[in-house]
């Protein structure tokens, strides 16, 4: 074989390899968990289940928890597995702190259904914050995005005026985070979902406050303080210093600091900045 022949292989090898990683890279971002429309939700505090029709034939379905006399609402775009049904199980963490709390699935998880792109993503999204605007004034919603869900937290809170925008392990943006992985590849060319959560804090006019662990090894700490850097005046990090990327509700450092954002109305006014963990 001369080298011009091995040249075209390697060549159309690689070409192969983009091909498929564009066609089938929903495979590798989402790990969805579908229900019936019949599938009954429980939870040991009361919740009602919410449905949206959206224009392009679009389904979204999720839950809606609430406790008397709440301080404001929470808005949680959750992660990039299974669905609602598991990943309710974190409202306690919000209503024993005084809040409501929502979340819905995206689309081809849980009940939701239709075609999901980085813009039916956005959309839905802000849809539905839109709709919540309805059911509650807007200096009460607290966007709370985890880990995926980040980017489209922050997305929306650049396109509206919540009271404050909480990112929990968050990426620098999706570009960035799939490049560490796939930097042999065209990602700009072929990654259908960006989610430029760098850019996007450009129009965030909120607090912005970022919990993450510090032995995160799928989405590094170090993309939390390159947030930070980017808009040091409205970014907080609130470190876990033990915590991994699935385990923060395990530690108390965590459930501290999430009481202190939400309910401490001084951090609104301090100077950002690094805090350090609870003792």
């Amino acid at each position: 074989m001369d080298w011009m022949t091995a040249t075209g292989l390697i060549a159309m090898s690689y070409f192969l390899l983009c091909v498929i990683f564009y066609f089938t890279q929903d495979l590798y971002f989402f790990r969805p968990e579908t229900l019936p429309k019949s599938f009954q939700y429980r939870y040991p505090f009361p919740f009602e289940e919410v449905h949206f029709d959206m224009e392009d034939g679009g389904y979204i379905n999720g839950l809606h928890f609430k406790v008397p006399n709440a301080r404001g609402v929470v808005y949680y775009l959750k992660g990039n597995s299974r669905s609602v049904k598991g990943w309710g199980k974190f409202a306690r963490d919000f209503v024993s702190k005084g809040y409501d709390f929502f979340m819905v699935d995206y689309r081809g998880m849980g009940k939701s259904s239709g075609k999901r792109t980085e813009a039916t993503l956005f959309n839905d999204a802000q849809h539905i914050y839109q709709w919540l605007k309805s059911q509650y004034c807007e200096e009460r919603v607290v966007l709370y995005g985890r880990s995926l869900g980040s980017g489209i937290a922050a997305r929306i809170a650049s396109w509206n005026e919540p009271k404050m925008l909480i990112l929990d392990s968050p990426f620098f943006s999706f570009l960035y985070q799939v490049h560490r992985y796939g930097f042999f590849l065209p990602l700009v060319w072929l990654l259908k979902y960006k989610m430029r959560t760098d850019q996007f804090l450009r129009n965030i006019h909120c607090p912005v406050f970022i919990v993450h662990g510090k032995k995160d090894r799928l989405i590094p700490f170090s993309q939390s303080r390159m947030l930070q850097q980017k808009a040091p005046g409205k970014v907080r990090i609130f470190p876990v210093e033990e915590a991994g990327h699935n385990n923060l509700p395990a530690f108390a450092e965590y459930h501290e600091w999430l009481y202190d954002i939400l309910n401490d109305e001084s951090l609104l006014e301090q100077h950002p900045g690094e805090l350090q963990s609870v003792e």
